[in-house]
């Protein structure tokens, strides 16, 4: 799965962000999903949209605000509160919701023709999508404000409209944060009743995150922590699920799958630290797996 890409330069967090909003993006892709089918694997990508979050220097930069003067942008959410120390965005309008729906369609049919085999919509974090599910973010007084259905309107004419040229043979997931952590927030309840809509939709899987709608919030994070959330969807909605956060052990991912809490794991921070996880992985499981040409003379034999 690559980096969340933005559907239009105002749709990143940082201008250093990778996008898919135009047709040089889409070329550049398109040579990286090439070679990584010439290697026998898949790719999928997300599309996003940072809302209340853009326009910052990158987290080595320390995340702070860039002006319009330095080449930033001024944010958009769905109201105008502000996210910890950055400037409150401008709240979004009706006609812009729609332009934002159509960069979502736009940017899914470069994706497409890129390639790619796995959609993802980046709808967590606090970013636009998740910022429009939460009451603590979303005091809109129209029909994309107020009470579930209005709040999970936008992320709905997302989905429709992604799937109108996403075709059904390829897998859509929707990336979401289960749980604001926050008294009167998005809750693991809602979730699970978002998820059940959205498969009736074409979302074929919900990664089940959680956190980021506001920043001096502080919760229990530890090995599995959020793996809670995707049991809640998984027994309340058809859709499969998927478990993040503090996933790091082979035996701990294999166990999450065995006790049908989720139905697949994806790890971020941990290939970081250790590119060859998977190696590692089927070794511990007692698993064989196929190794690239470049790499066998590495594998020990049985």
């Amino acid at each position: 799965m690559t980096e969340a890409s933005g559907i239009a330069p105002d749709a990143r967090s940082t201008p250093l962000d990778a996008g898919i909003w135009n047709e040089e993006q889409e070329f550049a892709w398109k040579k990286i999903v090439n070679f990584v089918h010439e290697q026998g694997s898949k790719i999928g990508i997300q599309l996003w949209h940072a809302g209340q979050k853009g326009s910052t220097t990158t987290p080595w930069q320390g995340q702070g605000h860039v002006s319009e003067a330095q080449g930033g942008w001024r944010a958009v959410a769905p109201s105008a509160i502000a996210f910890g120390d950055l400037p409150a965005p401008r709240e979004i309008s009706r006609e812009e919701i729609k332009a934002t729906i159509e960069d979502y369609r736009g940017s899914a049919k470069r994706a497409l023709r890129a390639g790619f085999d796995v959609l993802e919509i980046h709808g967590a974090h606090g970013y636009l999508i998740h910022s429009f599910l939460s009451p603590i973010s979303n005091k809109r007084q129209d029909e994309y404000g107020g009470n579930f259905d209005n709040r999970i309107r936008f992320v709905v004419e997302v989905v429709q409209a992604v799937r109108e040229v996403w075709p059904d043979s390829h897998p859509l997931f929707l990336r979401t944060s289960s749980h604001d952590w926050v008294e009167g927030g998005w809750t693991g309840e809602e979730n699970a009743e978002l998820a059940e809509i959205l498969f009736h939709k074409g979302v074929d899987l919900i990664d089940c995150s959680s956190g980021g709608i506001k920043s001096d919030v502080s919760y229990p994070v530890g090995p599995g922590y959020q793996v809670q959330f995707s049991e809640i969807v998984k027994k309340r909605s058809k859709v499969l699920t998927c478990a993040v956060g503090v996933i790091t052990e082979p035996l701990q991912a294999e166990t999450i799958i065995d006790l049908q809490q989720a139905d697949a794991v994806m790890l971020g921070r941990e290939f970081l630290r250790d590119p060859h996880w998977v190696f590692r992985a089927a070794k511990e499981l007692n698993t064989d797996i196929e190794w690239p040409n470049q790499y066998k003379q590495g594998k020990r034999k049985p």
